[in-house]
């Protein structure tokens, strides 16, 4: 992480104090720093969800698998959203694009109950992406809520489109 080079702060907890929002809330927001990463800190966002995610559900026994991502799902949105709405008014903009977490909480519901495996990882990568650039209806409606209620569940929507559609792939056998 880079650092501020007159207090040697890093600069996600510098930013925080700058805009006035809590260092708490941008830590979160900014799913600690990695949505100041460019290009496209929603990609990389996503991309950390899928890499942790995994590096986890690796370590769970099967049957604790689903349990634990509906939990850190539902953790993510709960926590995320105060979190987003103080970072978007002490930034002054309705969905600042360094906030990320609705990403993870919306690809954390893209790898709900899905195997174990490269294929599915990146297939819910993928479609996570997807739904959340393209926002088909009511993905982009709930984008209008305010504040961090908008910016979280709308990637939370896109996150549902993406694990319906992936559930549909693994039951009709198109992604092995």
């Amino acid at each position: 992480m880079k650092t501020d080079s007159s207090a040697g702060t890093p600069l996600a907890v510098a930013g925080a104090s700058q805009s006035g929002a809590p260092i708490w809330a941008t830590l979160i927001a900014t799913f600690f720093g990695i949505g100041r990463l460019h290009p496209g800190p929603g990609t990389w966002g996503s991309a950390a969800t899928v890499l942790l995610w995994a590096a986890l559900a690796y370590e769970l026994p099967p049957a604790l698998r689903t349990p634990v991502a509906c939990a850190l799902a539902l953790l993510v949105t709960l926590i995320g959203i105060p979190a987003a709405t103080r970072v978007a008014r002490a930034s002054a903009s309705k969905d600042p694009q360094f906030v990320v977490i609705d990403e993870g909480a919306g690809q954390l519901i893209a790898l709900i109950a899905v195997p174990l495996a490269w294929k599915t990882f990146l297939a819910g990568f993928i479609l996570f992406r997807a739904f959340d650039i393209i926002k088909p209806p009511p993905v982009r409606q709930l984008e209008k809520l305010p504040e961090g209620t908008g910016i979280v569940l709308d990637d939370v929507a896109a996150g549902i489109f993406a694990l319906v559609l992936m559930h549909l792939l693994l039951r009709f056998g198109l992604l092995r």
